[in-house]
């Protein structure tokens, strides 16, 4: 089986984030945080010490500032629903994923707060300045694209936001393990991200790195192992938002995923990711019928005709290929390029995956070209 839906969730995971879960779960999986005992401390140093990886990673110098949650998707609703206030304004790209788009519109009814979206084509400087409202209070953005791989670098973000004076809440979904980012020198006020994707962690962890300490609203309480005899979430950050258990073995993942990377090389992983790219580009413009979207950093899509996208990525199964059909729970860049009816059939590789992995996806569609 060939596996390049590494955009929706890495796998396999390598050797070492497979070995550490293990011994995690067999040797130390105590509740982190809750208990004095050996394997509730063992666990906490186990998580206190991804927390300095994520940290290092994208360079914040406090550890206490990163936030674990169960996804990027939480990150990004925690990010969004601590910062807007009733009534003002958000600008966003016009490729946002829904985990951003969604809790706008919810906000959009209870508070009352606006939203529209800066175009990604052109000039991007000029094209969000414009879009700047008199009540615009901030920016949410991807930082690249999950169909099409559109990318805002996130140091004209940083700049703009804090010309305007405006807050920055960043998507990395489909950035993070991908380029090297560095919060100290492009800095935003919150940075969201999965564990289990270009990180190599599993499902269950996600993270929210805060600019500062300051404790905003925040949307879910419970426990947290700390200041219990008050009726209120403690006031610092990280416990002020980490409600309830934490995952330490999705969290232990994620460190051992780091460590991987930073033994490759970030800038290794990149040039790998944009060479099997453009091989695969390359491959498939030459299939007649086939249409290629906009594609880089490891994410291509495409149509076959007017076959829709859910049945070509269906035929592919067949063969032993996983990729994603549809509309990628981002129906902002469909409707920008044209495709929300069909979709779109997406490969999104990984840095394990190989170049003859390529040779089997075009097989592959000249076999369902034939065929259609």
């Amino acid at each position: 089986m060939i596996y390049i839906d590494n955009a929706a969730t890495t796998f396999p995971k390598p050797k070492r984030v497979l070995d550490e879960m293990n011994f995690c779960l067999k040797k130390y999986c105590g509740n982190p945080g809750r208990s004095s005992h050996q394997l509730s401390l063992k666990a906490a140093e186990a998580v206190y010490s991804t927390r300095e990886k994520v940290a290092a990673m994208f360079g914040r110098e406090t550890a206490e500032c990163v936030v674990f949650t169960y996804n990027a998707t939480y990150a990004l609703n925690l990010a969004i629903k601590s910062f807007l206030t009733p009534n003002c304004h958000v600008l966003t790209s016009d490729f946002e994923h829904n985990s951003v788009i969604r809790p706008l519109e919810k906000l959009k009814q209870s508070r009352g707060i606006e939203y529209s979206s800066f175009s990604s084509d052109g000039n991007i400087d000029k094209n969000i300045r414009s879009s700047i409202r008199q009540n615009t209070a901030g920016i949410i953005c991807s930082l690249a694209s999950n169909v099409t791989a559109d990318y805002v670098e996130l140091s004209l973000l940083s700049k703009i936001a804090k010309e305007m004076n405006l807050f920055l809440i960043i998507d990395a979904s489909q950035a993070a393990g991908h380029k090297e980012i560095d919060l100290c020198k492009t800095t935003c006020d919150v940075f969201c991200a999965p564990g289990h994707k270009a990180l190599f962690g599993i499902q269950g962890c996600g993270f929210a790195i805060f600019k500062d300490n300051q404790r905003r609203e925040s949307f879910i309480e419970g426990g947290s192992g700390s200041d219990s005899e008050s009726l209120f979430m403690p006031q610092l950050l990280p416990e002020a938002y980490e409600a309830g258990t934490l995952s330490t073995p999705a969290i232990v993942s994620l460190g051992s995923g780091i460590d991987y990377i930073n033994e490759i090389g970030i800038i290794n992983i990149e040039e790998k990711l944009n060479v099997l790219t453009e091989n695969a580009y390359s491959a498939l413009s030459s299939i007649k019928g086939l249409r290629i979207y906009d594609s880089g950093s490891g994410i291509l899509s495409f149509n076959y005709k007017d076959i829709p996208s859910s049945i070509v990525a269906s035929m592919l199964d067949t063969e032993g290929i996983c990729v994603r059909g549809g509309l990628h729970c981002a129906p902002s860049i469909h409707r920008k390029i044209g495709t929300l009816h069909q979709g779109a059939v997406r490969v999104s590789f990984s840095y394990l995956n190989h170049f003859s992995d390529i040779d089997c996806l075009y097989k592959a569609m000249r076999k369902i070209a034939m065929l259609n």
